[in-house]
């Protein structure tokens, strides 16, 4: 009986013992799928890199694009565009992609955005990331193949939510609002024709509008389920009777069909692996010449593993000077990217995380930026 209750003792201990040995498993594999962040110091020159990782395997987590007011237009900082995600636990948080900065437009993105499948921004022949419907990550460069076809046969160029040239259109969504400074042509009122698809607009589509109303205005107001077609004050359209239907498409090149989350940028800076080279024009426009100077800088990375959120410190003489989009890259790469895209910098550079700015705003503070990037939690989504 004794030895019995021996070697009963001894399994029950073992059982004990391989039930702890799983807890612990669990638990490391748990702490293992945590976004992190760490800094790194660059040692070659006095500088300052901020990185989230974000496992990427278990898919916990997903990527999810904001934009300020939750709108196609207007500007509020990082922190603020995140209280957007009111049904949603926010880990990390970046800037996004550079932006039209003053004026009724502000706010407009350089490219291309996609939020929750809407389209809200067209791409502009510029570096973009998005996420496919296979939830696979992407970069490349990605333009716009936006169509009118009106009822007589012939068709032109349309932009989104946008500014748009004196003699081109410029399709407006809700997403900008419920008004828009008008543009000194025509406004063309449009409803859903029959069964079409219709609102919210989405890429790769073919929708069919009916001509409401024609208008000319100031201010261009823009009902719920509605979209209003504006002709530049030095462009000419065909006469519209209402009643009439024209066809919108919203093809992109390469497709972007099913595409719910997309951001602009550029440039790409890392692609298999492999650092790219930065070929800036010979131009005396910040734009180009900022590109082979230190400032501070953000990006969007990953690998098979980890996504990557990347703020690099800059203009503080001594402590951080910032990075070239070269040593940017060199620097991505060698943390693990095997893609990564370049994102605004200067001043709009941004890294949030587990509830606060970790990087070091060269103004001092949060500049108000158009959109960003977060990282949610998918199991707190609704």
């Amino acid at each position: 009986m004794a030895q019995i209750m021996c070697s009963s003792r001894i399994a029950q201990m073992r059982i004990a013992r391989l039930l702890l040995a799983f807890a612990l498993v669990c638990i490391a594999q748990a702490d293992g799928a945590a976004p992190k962040y760490e800094t790194l110091r660059d040692e070659k020159f006095p500088v300052t890199i901020h990185v989230v990782k974000i496992p990427r395997p278990d898919r916990k987590w997903e990527i999810k694009t904001l934009h300020a007011d939750d709108k196609a237009l207007g500007l509020e900082n990082l922190s603020a565009q995140l209280k957007h995600l009111s049904d949603t636990k926010s880990v990390a948080a970046i800037n996004g992609d550079y932006y039209t900065r003053s004026g009724p437009f502000a706010g407009d993105p350089r490219g291309l955005q996609i939020v929750r499948g809407e389209i809200i921004s067209a791409p502009a022949e510029g570096a973009s990331f998005w996420i496919d419907a296979l939830d696979q990550p992407n970069v490349g460069v990605t333009s716009a193949k936006f169509q009118i076809h009106w009822p007589d046969g012939s068709s032109a160029p349309v932009d989104l939510n946008s500014a748009g040239p004196d003699d081109g259109f410029v399709l407006y969504t809700p997403a900008v609002g419920k008004s828009v400074k008008g543009r000194g042509g025509a406004d063309i009122i449009l409803e859903r024709d029959g069964r079409s698809p219709w609102l919210p607009l989405r890429p790769g589509r073919i929708y069919s509008a009916k001509v409401r109303s024609q208008e000319r205005a100031r201010e261009i107001k823009i009902e719920p389920e509605t979209l209003v077609l504006s002709v530049g004050r030095k462009a000419s359209a065909p006469k519209l009777k209402p009643g009439e239907v024209i066809r919108i498409s919203t093809e992109t090149q390469p497709s972007l069909r099913g595409v719910a989350e997309a951001l602009s940028g550029g440039p790409i800076l890392v692609r298999d692996g492999k650092r790219q080279s930065i070929k800036a024009p010979s131009s005396d426009s910040y734009e180009f010449s900022s590109m082979h100077e230190r400032h501070p800088r953000s990006a969007i990375g990953w690998n098979d593993e980890f996504y990557f959120l990347v703020s690099v410190d800059g203009r503080q003489t001594g402590v951080s000077v910032g990075m070239t989009l070269e040593e940017f890259g060199t620097q991505l790469a060698k943390i693990g990217c095997t893609h990564a895209l370049n994102l605004d910098g200067g001043g709009s550079a941004t890294l949030w995380y587990d509830g606060k700015i970790r990087n070091y705003l060269c103004d001092g503070y949060e500049r108000k930026i158009a959109n960003s990037v977060s990282i949610i939690e998918k199991s707190t989504t609704k």
